[in-house]
């Protein structure tokens, strides 16, 4: 087993890490910069090293100070996370290059994911479904057309490098192309160093449902079962919840074992998740995000497996721990990212200091956060204050557990996300379980401004 690791992340993810190596008995290193030298993780590590100023993101994407850090601390392992170099081909590639374990999925496998339509490929062959689109990168305008005179319209044009939103530019009619292809093209290069777009029939009211995978060494792969995150604000997830309330039995069958076999047909280790469309139906392979996701939380409750520690377990060159027959998730739970954000106010950051901060607490409740009370949210990373995780026997208990969850917190000093939150589990469409990745365009109401 690993006897140290060096957690190059921050926040609630790297507090989540240090506490499963800490079960484990591995030795953590935590990384910080200038505006993180009191954080949280800082504060649960071993030991803590300077990597650099607060300006940006820099600091936690400097891979020469994070390497240099891991071998002053003479560290057996790094783990990235997620964000920063998570998913950083060329990170993974030093690492598995230097002394050090890299706990994540290889550098080839995430080169194969990374790029869409290499990852379609892969699949595809599998007998993955996919939704229609090209095999390869596009060149030109006019292959958009062809395309959409094929398919008809609406069609994505996405960055072929793309994630989370960005390289996705949607045409609805031919007049648009050229702009479309353009901005997909630039946002390509500016976010992922990849001006290659492709394109695919958009599906229009989907829910957005992906699996969580495990494989390690060994050639085991196994499946987690799925999680629903069809509420999303500009393709960034809010509130994420298992099963989903979409699928049957069979459907969901299908979908895991989908997932479970395409991956196992690229010689998937560590974690990761497969992510798909559903739609009337049907189902069509989205993407597979080759890292620790932030919704591993509800998996974990419901299934009891920690996946942190089987990335330690699989780094480490042992077999998962668990055959696929014993995986039974039960009951239901929901992660709420609890961001230091506005609703009210277009979900505008509201960095600053926590004056009073009190989780929830109670039956079916688990908390991870980054911070403790008196904690300044700082304005140069990600607004994430802590996620909130609650369980039950179903989704009717659920529902009404989440607003009591959401109701008990207590937090002063800066504006949340938990009046949206309670605001959508009280809205008949989610209570109905009747939204799409749509949902907060077009059917949820919002909230008022409470000064109005």
């Amino acid at each position: 087993m690993i006897s140290s690791v060096l957690v190059a992340n921050r926040g609630e993810i790297a507090v989540r890490i240090l506490q499963a190596a800490a079960e484990l008995g591995i030795e953590t290193v935590a990384v910080y910069s200038d505006a993180d030298e009191t954080a949280k993780h800082v504060r649960r590590a071993d030991e803590a090293s300077h990597v650099g100023p607060s300006v940006a993101a820099k600091s936690y994407l400097d891979q020469d100070a994070l390497l240099e850090a891991a071998a002053a601390a003479d560290v057996d392992a790094i783990h990235p996370g997620y964000g920063f170099l998570a998913e950083s081909e060329a990170f993974a590639r030093r690492v598995e290059d230097s002394e050090f374990v890299w706990v994540g999925p290889p550098a080839d496998v995430m080169a194969d994911f990374g790029e869409k339509t290499r990852a379609r490929a892969i699949m595809d062959r599998s007998g993955v479904p996919v939704v229609p689109g090209t095999d390869e990168p596009i060149d030109d305008p006019d292959e958009v057309a062809a395309f959409a005179d094929e398919h008809g319209y609406p069609v994505a044009i996405k960055a072929d490098g793309g994630g989370g939103g960005r390289g996705l530019r949607v045409v609805s009619d031919p007049e648009e192309i050229d702009e479309q292809f353009r901005n997909a093209k630039r946002e390509g290069e500016a976010y992922f160093d990849n001006d290659a777009v492709y394109v695919e029939r958009f599906l229009e009211n989907p829910r957005h449902v992906e699996v969580q995978v495990l494989g390690d060494a060994h050639g085991n792969v196994r499946h987690l079962y799925e999680r629903d995150c069809s509420v999303q604000r500009r393709q960034q997830k809010l509130i994420e919840e298992t099963p989903s309330p979409a699928l049957d039995a069979e459907t969901r069958a299908e979908l895991c074992e989908a997932a479970r076999a395409g991956v196992a047909e690229a010689g998937y280790t560590s974690a990761g998740t497969v992510e798909f469309l559903y739609e009337d139906g049907e189902f069509y392979f989205l993407e597979v995000n080759a890292r620790i996701q932030v919704e591993h939380t509800i998996t974990e409750a419901v299934t009891g497996i920690d996946i942190v520690k089987e990335q330690f377990r699989i780094a480490a060159g042992e077999p998962l721990s668990f055959e696929q027959s014993e995986v039974e998730p039960r009951g239901a739970a929901m992660e709420f990212r609890i961001n230091a954000e506005d609703p009210t106010e277009e979900f505008a950051p509201t960095p600053g200091t926590l004056e009073t901060y009190r989780p929830p607490t109670g039956m079916g409740v688990r908390v991870d956060d980054g911070v403790d009370e008196g904690d300044r949210i700082s304005p140069f990373y990600d607004s994430l204050v802590g996620k909130f995780v609650v369980t039950a026997r179903d989704r009717t208990e659920l529902l009404a557990r989440s607003k009591r969850v959401l109701e008990e917190a207590e937090i002063d000093g800066i504006a949340t996300t938990i009046p949206f939150h309670l605001a959508v589990i009280e809205d008949e469409v989610f209570v109905e379980s009747e939204h799409t990745t749509k949902y907060l365009d077009r059917q949820f109401d919002g909230l008022d401004d409470p000064d109005d």
